[in-house]
């Protein structure tokens, strides 16, 4: 494969991100996280107990007990039994309990489809984290040993597999009591440090939205100034609901989301989110254009790029099918911003040991989660590695790339991971 890498120009991408990066996460894969098993047996407990009431709330409404983690009896129950809307059998006979089926009916307001959903997502998590976690605990350094694919994702992102550390949710309560159990070793401290709105601060640099990228460099709430700016009100007369309608459009337009997606997620009309969208576009017509030209470049190519060259295919956006070549449109959109953010966080891997060295600093590197780096430091030495680290992310596309938005990195110390979050 070695000639096809110069022939398709990827040299640069090669030898100057990825071979580097090799050393960086195996360095990473072989330190380890700590994990507290005690904090983890306490959670599957009380995990464990909501489970419990759960199916205790689900049986009653349903009128008997049954097995809710078998997905025949709960399609049984709900389709057959209690008549819900929306059931429809697969070829096995059977009725899909998939949660894009019980998804819509939560929403209609079926309790017990809530509850299912609810119980569902609270046993994912035991037997996922806090059950299986302690297992996966080393005798020989007593720390979790992650394993990170730098091919596991097409647009150059890291992936985490046995055990998958980079998928905890952190919106929700349970994620972020899991995270409480990853713990720095004495004498240390747990440093998280995150890039702030990378992919928007990208979008606004690719695209050269300028109202955007003046509001970067001013450092203005970005979703505030949005609104601000499509609805027409000054930015000190703004209401709440303005500006998390706006977040949800900066971070669901480099997604491609659509006017049923958006009217879900803010709680309007889909009529009322898809003008909201065309006012957005229509007042950010750079980013239109630019997404417009993306997806021609997709059509024509079969692939997008980074702002370093990374290659990334895209299939199906020559479908007949409408719903797979929408799809493909919108990764050609998402593609080339996930997977910068990517190369910039890999450069920044690349660049933090050397740079710690330097500076005589002992810190260890111990995950990367998507745009965040996790580190563990001796306690004296906390301020110093702060500010290296945040020098080194937030100059990490430079020489190679030249964005017009500065790039930010915001560092959290604590005892655990939830709290440095």
């Amino acid at each position: 494969m070695k000639p096809r890498i110069a022939q398709s120009h990827l040299t640069r991408v090669y030898e100057r991100i990825e071979r580097p990066l090799v050393p960086v996460v195996a360095q990473m894969e072989t330190t380890g996280v700590r994990i507290d098993p005690e904090i983890l047996r306490g959670q599957s407990n009380t995990l464990a107990q909501r489970m419990q009431k759960l199916e205790t709330e689900i049986h009653a409404l349903a009128g008997h007990p049954f097995n809710v983690g078998s997905t025949q009896q709960l399609g049984a129950v709900l389709f057959s039994e209690m008549g819900l809307p929306g059931g429809s059998k697969g070829k096995n006979g059977h009725y899909s309990t998939a949660s894009d089926v019980l998804e819509p009916l939560a929403e209609q307001g079926h309790e017990i489809v809530s509850k299912v959903l609810d119980w569902r997502s609270v046993s994912k998590l035991k037997s996922t984290y806090t059950d299986a976690l302690p297992q996966q605990i080393s005798q020989k350094t007593g720390r979790v040993h992650t394993s990170f694919s730098l091919v596991g994702a097409a647009t150059g992102r890291l992936s985490s597999t046995d055990p998958n550390l980079q998928n905890i949710p952190i919106r929700t309560e349970d994620g972020r009591a899991i995270r409480q159990a990853f713990v720095a070793e004495d004498g240390f401290t747990l440093l998280s440090v995150d890039y702030s709105q990378i992919e928007m601060r990208l979008a606004a640099s690719v695209a050269g939205v300028e109202a955007l990228i003046e509001g970067f460099r001013e450092g203005l709430d970005i979703h505030a100034l949005t609104a601000s700016q499509v609805f027409g009100i000054p930015l000190k007369e703004l209401p709440a609901d303005k500006r998390r309608a706006a977040k949800a459009i900066n971070f669901g337009i480099i997604y491609g989301i659509s006017g049923f997606g958006l009217s879900k997620q803010i709680g309007i009309s889909p009529g009322e989110a898809n003008a909201f969208i065309r006012d957005y576009l229509d007042r950010f017509h750079e980013l239109r254009d630019w997404m417009e030209a993306t997806k021609e470049f997709a059509r024509e190519h079969g692939y997008v790029e980074t702002l370093f060259g990374r290659r990334i295919h895209i299939t199906g956006i020559k479908e007949k099918n409408a719903a797979r070549r929408a799809f493909a449109e919108r990764q050609s959109i998402n593609a080339p911003l996930q997977g910068t953010a990517a190369d910039i966080m890999k450069r920044a891997m690349i660049r933090v040991g050397p740079a710690l060295k330097d500076a005589k600093l002992n810190a260890r590197l111990l995950l990367q989660v998507h745009d965040e780096l996790v580190f563990e430091v001796p306690k004296k030495e906390i301020d110093a590695t702060v500010e290296i680290v945040k020098n080194v992310m937030e100059g990490a596309s430079a020489p190679a790339v030249t964005l017009r938005v500065p790039l930010v990195a915001e560092a959290k110390h604590a005892a655990n991971w939830a709290e440095a979050h």
